[in-house]
């Protein structure tokens, strides 16, 4: 790591992001690692804008520190009725499991910021100290108009390309996600090629090619990940899994003991549970998907309803095997520790080289 560092400098942060993991963070876990010198995140994707409001206002309220605030900017869902029919044809064996029918139909639950205007309108007030995009990227004059709000924008990028397209779209960053990664993977165009680079590979790949600071992420779990990240390029590490055993963030306790069980071991990159490709803890919808591989999701996020709903059915029997527990591979390294705690943790490893 050499002295300079534009992004730390400029937030005036350790090189530790948490990732933003919409529906586990929170504005506890956010606050907490902002005030320990890491750069908390909260995910507004799967939020209503008033949900979204609150949330960094309760965020505030606990730090003085900055924090991101993420968003998904996914192409609107392309509705085929026919292939939706289909797919809760295929779950109504997991559904009748739990004594109910699957839905008539599904729905797209979440806007995508792209076409959002209340969430833009209402980030452009609240001016978080950072922005940042998942699934793809606004407009130009969007993604202007925050940095001329003051605002330090970050785009995830899982190619060389989509940190071109990036670059050349105005943002400040990047976020180099690697395969490894739990959760969604931020691909632009799920339907695209994928060379499914590791993190180290893409991390020197955009170091190299781009003129931007970029952030590693995926499976990175302690201070000798994020040590290695930045002797690869990477200006700063962001964690996800890492943090989801913290006291601070909203999984629940079938996620937790999951996630501390011998199955964090084994996760899958899958479309089956939302319609997008996304890793997590290998569970029996996965397996279920697996077994007929010609069965084909529906759109994001049209499939992430009825995987939702499915869940739902089966959690009121006390089954949870149906849920998305998303993690990286990086998974058995989780530790329970509060956040705070966790960051210092970090970073004294990142020092002591451990």
């Amino acid at each position: 790591m050499t002295a300079s560092n534009p992004l730390t400098d400029r937030l005036g942060i350790q090189p530790i992001i948490q990732a933003p993991m919409a529906g586990v963070a929170t504005p506890a876990l956010a606050a907490a690692v902002s005030n320990a010198g890491g750069l908390g995140s909260l995910g507004i994707g799967a939020s209503g804008v008033e949900q979204a409001r609150t949330m960094i206002e309760q965020t505030r309220a606990m730090t003085s520190r900055p924090f991101n605030v993420n968003v998904f900017c996914h192409a609107p869902a392309l509705r085929d009725a026919a292939r939706e029919s289909a797919w809760l044809a295929h779950l109504a064996p997991l559904f009748r499991e739990s004594d109910r029918e699957p839905p008539d139909e599904l729905d797209e639950i979440y806007r995508s910021f792209v076409e959002d205007d209340a969430t833009f309108e209402m980030l452009l007030e609240s001016r978080p100290a950072v922005v940042s995009f998942h699934f793809g990227l606004p407009s130009e004059a969007r993604i202007r108009a925050l940095r001329e709000a003051g605002i330090y924008t970050l785009a995830t990028a899982t190619s060389l390309q989509e940190a071109r397209d990036s670059q050349a779209r105005g943002v400040d960053a990047i976020v180099a996600q690697g395969d490894e990664a739990g959760g969604h993977r931020g691909c632009f165009d799920p339907q695209a090629d994928d060379e499914q680079l590791s993190t180290s590979v893409l991390v020197r790949w955009l170091v190299k090619e781009l003129a931007l600071p970029i952030v590693a992420a995926g499976g990175i779990m302690d201070g000798q990940g994020i040590r290695s990240a930045l002797a690869l390029g990477a200006c700063a590490a962001q964690l996800g899994t890492a943090f989801i055993l913290c006291p601070e963030s909203a999984a629940n306790e079938g996620y937790r003991a999951t996630l501390k069980s011998e199955r964090a071991g084994v996760t899958r990159m899958t479309t089956a549970l939302s319609g997008r490709p996304a890793r997590g803890i290998l569970n029996r919808l996965i397996r279920h998907a697996e077994a007929t591989p010609e069965a084909t999701p529906p759109a994001y996020p049209v499939a992430y309803d009825a995987a939702k709903r499915l869940n739902a059915a089966a959690a009121g029997h006390g089954h949870h095997d149906f849920a998305a527990h998303w993690a990286g591979q990086g998974a058995p390294l989780a530790r329970e520790l509060p956040a705070g705690e966790l960051v210092s943790q970090l970073l004294q490893e990142w020092h002591d080289g451990a």
